[in-house]
């Protein structure tokens, strides 16, 4: 989170907990990568607390190395990771199709931004938020395949919660971007955070149909009986 350590901290351990209810709530192993985003928005901003910390104690080295953290989470991992995790919950070959293609330019993009953030360094400055100056990101060609890879490849599943999750990632990623350009990340990545409701909600409000149709095909089979 964006704020101060303590609501990074926070906020952390509480998707945390959420993402390991959300694993928990799974059925199929090819469910388990988008039921993990939860989780992994946790540690990020577990990551960004720890950032926090570098700041206030003058801790160079730690700044260092969970900037690069960061900027692995935010820039490399999504954009590989969103369009792989819905193409596992697919069922339709048509949609599953287009989801990999966005599969492919969120690889494309993913390792663009790998290279550029191993090749050009990569820095954190704290103010009213955490600004992580790499303009790289910032070159439109990459920052709408970017958005291609972690939000628009959301709009072709099957799955009304997923569209969902898209829209609304995509819709604070403008805001963010409108009112706070210079700390777009970290803002982003908060607000993408609070989206993981969403994932929670699509895990159990299945998990709730699926127990209410064995209800069902039970109390069926007594009557038959």
């Amino acid at each position: 989170m964006c704020f101060s350590a303590t609501a990074s901290f926070i906020a952390g351990t509480a998707l945390s907990v959420l993402g390991v209810a959300t694993l928990r709530a799974t059925r199929r192993k090819a469910e388990i990568p988008f039921a993990a985003i939860p989780l992994l928005f946790g540690l990020q901003q577990i990551v960004e607390g720890t950032l926090w910390l570098s700041f206030s104690f003058d801790a160079p080295q730690l700044n260092v190395a969970m900037t690069y953290l960061f900027s692995i989470f935010s820039h490399v991992l999504w954009p590989m990771f969103v369009p792989f995790s819905i193409g596992l919950l697919e069922a339709v070959p048509s949609r599953r199709k287009m989801i990999w293609g966005f599969q492919g330019v969120g690889l494309l993009v993913g390792l663009y931004l790998l290279y550029m953030i191993v090749k050009f360094p990569v820095t954190s400055a704290a103010a009213a938020n955490i600004v992580y100056v790499s303009p790289h990101f910032y070159k439109l060609p990459v920052m709408l395949l970017y958005l291609a890879a972690t939000c628009v490849s959301c709009f072709f599943s099957s799955h009304t919660t997923i569209r969902i999750f898209g829209a609304l990632a995509l819709l604070l990623f403008l805001l963010a971007y409108g009112f706070f350009a210079v700390a777009l990340f970290s803002v982003w990545c908060f607000f993408a955070a609070v989206l993981s409701v969403i994932i929670y909600v699509h895990f159990r409000s299945g998990r709730a149909a699926l127990a209410g149709s064995l209800g069902g095909g039970d109390m069926t089979q007594r009557h038959l009986i």
